[in-house]
């Protein structure tokens, strides 16, 4: 894994997120957008493991929906987002001349 996949993948996860642990992942997957959802999903399938709102009576109520729906939209920005390893792939909006050769017709 090269400096600005993991670049790429911190600025997506989050700084703390341990470089020997993504690269680790990297060498399994492949595919920088494949450690990113990965830890995404593991983060949401902890969040879902536990009660999403816990209310205790007159003191204190803690709501975690707002953070899956996060963590969930995060995960749709990333599928839609070229990844630094990735190829670059044509944009199919833009006019391309294809040059035609003449043949000889019988």
């Amino acid at each position: 894994m090269n400096i600005d996949v993991l670049r790429w993948l911190q600025a997506q996860l989050g700084p703390e997120t341990d470089p020997d642990d993504l690269a680790a992942r990297y060498e399994r997957l492949r595919s920088a957008r494949a450690v990113a959802l990965e830890v995404i999903h593991e983060r949401l399938a902890a969040l879902l493991a536990e009660p999403l709102k816990v209310t205790v009576n007159g003191v204190a109520t803690v709501d975690n929906s707002a953070n899956v729906s996060a963590l969930e939209r995060r995960a749709a920005l990333i599928v839609d987002e070229a990844a630094p390893d990735e190829p670059v792939t044509a944009d199919h909006g833009l006019l391309t001349a294809v040059p035609l050769c003449a043949r000889l017709r019988w």
